[in-house]
């Protein structure tokens, strides 16, 4: 019941903004799993639900252009590609360290990111130079760390000049969803996935997946954002705490 509740929240959450690792993982290990094994798992558990929040947001997602879409899929596969060789090479304290600054920052980018299209004079665009390799430093980050990875895609998304919340959370479940199958796919092989608790987990994350896009359809704009901003900051919150242990 704890795991269905968790990864049913997990899937809301992702399709709102983000964090939905954070109720999947102590979940995990509050039933007995180990750490690294409930990370992989965790893994598993929200990945459906990122199809789910694509399948909820189908109209906004469908209103991108084809070609837009095909090209940020193949630039977000790419990096998630260099973002999983990071991590097999990457030490713990060197992954501590980095992941709670990203956070942080990223947050502030996607609260204060109209002020800084407007400074700079919508140089940053997806098409360009800048755009491109924000997006792959983005899936970059995706890979090496899912975690509050849909706060930073919607701070991207905020600096190319994105101010619809609903197109934007359609973009970033779709492209979340491409990141976090590469992920199944490498703890799958590795076999560190505990999969009659991924199974459960990954039904309930889909039926939260789906129901999230009404929600975020129903709240405010206003209100979304404050949502959006308080899981960014909490999350940065929790691991500055984690780091301050290390």
């Amino acid at each position: 019941m704890i795991l269905f509740a968790a990864a049913f929240g997990a899937g809301v959450l992702n399709t709102i903004a983000g964090g939905g690792t954070f109720l999947t993982f102590p979940a995990l290990v509050l039933a007995g799993i180990t750490p690294v094994a409930a990370n992989a798992t965790s893994a598993v558990a929200v990945f459906p639900g990122y199809l789910g929040g694509a399948f909820g947001f189908r109209k906004e997602l469908f209103s991108f252009d084809r070609r837009f879409l095909l090209r940020l899929i193949c630039i977000t596969t790419v990096g998630g590609i260099v973002g999983s060789g990071m991590l097999v090479v990457s030490s713990d304290r060197v992954f501590s360290f980095v992941i709670p600054f990203l956070l942080l920052v990223s947050t502030l980018i996607f609260l204060f990111g109209e002020r800084l299209r407007i400074r700079s004079a919508s140089s940053i665009h997806p098409t360009n130079w800048n755009g491109v390799a924000g997006m792959f430093a983005v899936s970059v980050y995706g890979e090496y760390f899912n975690g509050g990875l849909g706060i930073v895609m919607l701070a991207l998304f905020a600096l190319w000049g994105m101010s619809n919340l609903h197109r934007m959370n359609a973009l970033k479940s779709g492209l979340s969803f491409v990141l976090s199958a590469l992920s199944v796919g490498v703890f799958a092989i590795a076999g560190l996935i505990a999969w009659p608790q991924a199974a459960i987990m990954m039904f309930a994350s889909t039926l939260g997946g789906y129901a999230g896009a009404p929600i975020a359809r129903a709240l405010p704009r206003t209100v979304l954002r404050a949502l959006i901003a308080a899981i960014g900051f909490g999350t940065s919150a929790i691991f500055f705490a984690r780091l301050g242990r290390v």
